[in-house]
């Protein structure tokens, strides 16, 4: 389960393909509900069908078109003769005779099957060949997305059945072969949470979040650590700090404070970057970090740390950094 969990944290192909896949979705959503072309006044709201009704009748009264007056009520469509009944009650200043007239001339015309043929209401303007075409585009996208996702978990694990072992799954194994404090014995409360974290060289997607609730399931907050400053180019990224924080819902703040190699932490350039994040720590074994809210502790210990080596600096870069980070209320 913890390596299920630890795959999801690490690929960034996940939201990716939600953004594409929502993208799609989208396209298509408001493709099918598109504002289309030569709409008839079906369409408008009652009161406008009203309006649009009696300037027909104006526009009958001027020319005598008949085709033009049997034309414009039918665009009317189901709804021709609702408005026409509203403009008979209530003539306003057009004169009562040709709104009659009108009357008779289209039901006279309508009757004997003259006319225009009447527009069909529900009509969206998408022809069957564009629907299908975008589905399937959308179906082409949705397996491209898939695809990129199944390389890119071969890449990232397709060599576990070989015995070669991936920094995730490395990472975890060092994680859960740490023994934990036991904060009782010491004389303590035990932690709402306590939990191992290892930083692996390689790992450039290093970023781990931890919830934190009660035994009854409420929300107080969020913890985690990530990586915060690489030195140097090329890959694996050399990282050269690392920030801890912590989210409590009933504080402002986010509380950071930034983890240091010897080297990044003697480096004026560096730590003037920094400062901004959080207090900057000096990575030592077994240095302990504090970090409060208004209602929360973390107590981030380093339990073990291992520097790279290579054409950089001496203890310039981790080679690995396994933490452990316990939460407690606040009290006072």
């Amino acid at each position: 389960m913890q390596f299920v969990v630890a795959l999801l944290k690490k690929l960034p192909i996940v939201p990716i393909a939600l953004f594409i896949v929502g993208v799609v979705l989208g396209l298509f959503i408001g493709w099918g509900t598109k504002e289309f072309k030569d709409a008839t006044p079906f369409y408008l709201r009652p009161d406008l069908r009203e309006d649009y009704l009696r300037m027909t009748i104006d526009s009958f009264r001027l020319n005598q078109n008949p085709n033009l007056a049997v034309q414009r009520w039918q665009g009317l469509g189901s709804t021709a003769q609702e408005a026409y009944t509203n403009i008979q009650n209530n003539p306003g200043d057009q004169d009562p005779a040709v709104i009659q007239a009108y009357g008779q001339l289209v039901t006279e015309v309508l009757s004997s099957g003259g006319g225009q043929p009447t527009p069909d209401p529900t009509a969206t303007g998408m022809s069957p060949i564009m629907r299908t075409a975008l589905i399937g585009v959308g179906i082409i996208l949705v397996l491209g997305v898939a695809a990129a996702g199944g390389m890119y978990l071969f890449r990232l694990f397709g060599k576990r059945g070989s015995g070669e072992v991936t920094v995730v799954m490395q990472a975890a194994e060092i994680s859960r072969s740490a023994a934990k404090t036991n904060f009782e014995d010491m004389g303590l409360a035990p932690p709402i949470t306590q939990t191992m974290t290892t930083y692996v060289l390689g790992d450039d997607l290093y970023d781990e979040s931890f919830s934190i609730d009660t035994g009854a399931g409420e929300f107080l907050g969020e913890y985690g650590v990530g990586v915060s400053e690489i030195i140097g180019v090329g890959e694996p990224k050399k990282v050269t700090a690392l920030e801890v924080w912590l989210f409590d819902k009933n504080d402002i703040k986010t509380a950071t404070k930034v983890l240091m190699s010897r080297h990044a932490f003697a480096d004026a350039g560096i730590r003037s970057r920094l400062e901004p994040k959080g207090e900057l720590v000096l990575v030592e074994p077994q240095a302990q970090v504090l970090l409060e809210t208004a209602t929360l502790q973390l107590l981030a210990t380093l339990v073990d740390v291992e520097y790279g080596k290579g054409p950089l600096p001496d203890s310039s870069y981790f080679e690995r950094v396994t933490l452990e980070l316990a939460i407690w209320p606040r009290q006072g």
